[in-house]
């Protein structure tokens, strides 16, 4: 026993424990040259912020847009044909999307217009696409996100386009038939997860407060769920989790950064009735975009209210082999039933067959609006 005890004495006043000392040396070892490889990264960071600032200048002195879609997409894409992992590609887009974002805050800092308060689906579609470093310009309608940018009281506003579940966002086509000078400039892919929250329990529900389309999207959900509950539409998802923190027995049907946001439980998650469920939003501003070579053009166009009219408007992309991505319906307002209809398409304005196609179109239109050329998204918020 003495010996033992001898010899556990020796080994300590070695520096030698065994095993764990070993680890927590090796551990500290690793953890040093992630110290000096992150004092290099931020050095670079910082050098690449200096040239941003210097193509600031550039952009001042030519009159250039600060937010160039095209150019952004051009720098993710080199980096991503780099990329050997083990990062994924969302990560790095997500790493680039916030050193991009503060890079053009040194430019200037851009103002976005987007419907709702802190984290309604619209904000986190904005700063999906801009990145944190924005001046947020909250409304209360989408009319209103396009007035402000309009009026140039924003640089650019995000408004919703199409949802996977419930279709064309109406009061989006309404406004581009009023306002049609407003360009889209880029398109964002967001899939929404909607969740219910309240700071009671799920039997004390007694109203649920959400934006009609995230209602429309957990309608079956809900009905099995909370079927003791009323449904309330209120303007965006953020209102809803605003009045859920305040109201006895309400619930709301919103973001999970909302409930961070507002104090509120998370009672259940991903209550959306489709696990593919996407909205696809639309940046619009005044600016044209340049070619990418992956890109999508948007229309819109009225043509005469008699057979075949469509048909032979629509026959044209299949002649000149462009992919039709997406095509909706929309009153015209007029005293006649008449219909404009909106579509996207690969390819940008600027490709041969697409300029072919879009001359073409307009011979047989009584009206035509092209809305932009942008570059193609994915989908993003899995």
């Amino acid at each position: 026993m003495l010996r033992c005890n001898f010899e556990v004495l020796t080994m300590a006043r070695k520096g030698d424990s065994g095993p764990a000392s070993r680890s927590a040396a090796s551990l500290d070892a690793l953890r040093s040259q992630i110290d000096k490889l992150d004092q290099g990264i931020l050095k670079l960071i910082n050098e690449r912020a200096h040239l941003a600032i210097q193509i600031g200048r550039v952009k001042n002195d030519q009159s250039s847009d600060i937010f160039a879609p095209a150019r952004e997409e051009e720098v993710i894409q080199n980096i991503l044909s780099g990329n050997r992992g083990p990062l994924d590609e969302a990560t790095v887009r997500a790493i680039y999307r916030e050193i991009m974002s503060g890079s053009r805050s040194l430019q200037r800092l851009i103002k976005i217009a987007y419907l709702g308060a802190e984290y309604s689906y619209s904000h986190l579609a904005a700063m999906e696409r801009f990145g944190q470093s924005f001046e947020s310009v909250r409304v209360g309608s989408i009319a209103a996100v396009f007035e402000e940018v309009n009026r140039r009281h924003a640089d650019f506003g995000v408004v919703p386009l199409e949802n996977s579940t419930d279709g064309r966002v109406a009061d989006t086509l309404e406004m581009f038939i009023r306002l049609p000078q407003i360009r889209i400039c880029s398109e964002i892919r967001l899939r929404i997860h909607h969740h219910l929250m309240a700071n009671c329990d799920q039997p004390e529900i007694r109203r649920v407060y959400s934006k009609g389309n995230a209602l429309g999207q957990c309608r079956n959900w809900l009905a099995k769920n909370v079927p003791h509950a009323t449904l309330h539409e209120v303007s965006s998802t953020a209102d809803a989790a605003r009045l859920a923190q305040t109201e006895p027995g309400a619930a709301a049907v919103a973001s999970r950064q909302a409930a961070v946001r507002y104090g509120l439980r998370v009672l259940f998650s991903n209550v959306e009735d489709s696990p593919y469920n996407e909205t696809r939003f639309a940046v619009i501003g005044s600016q044209e975009v340049a070619r990418t070579g992956n890109d999508k053009t948007a229309l819109m166009f009225k043509v005469a209210h008699q057979p075949g009219s469509l048909v032979d408007a629509l026959s044209l992309f299949k002649q000149n082999k462009i992919n039709l991505t997406w095509i909706e319906s929309f009153p015209a307002r007029t005293q006649k039933m008449e219909y404009i209809f909106f579509v996207d398409f690969e390819g940008h304005v600027e490709d041969t067959k697409v300029k072919k196609t879009v001359t073409a179109l307009q011979a047989q239109c009584e009206m035509l609006t092209v809305l932009g050329s942008f570059p193609i998204a994915p989908v993003s918020g899995d």
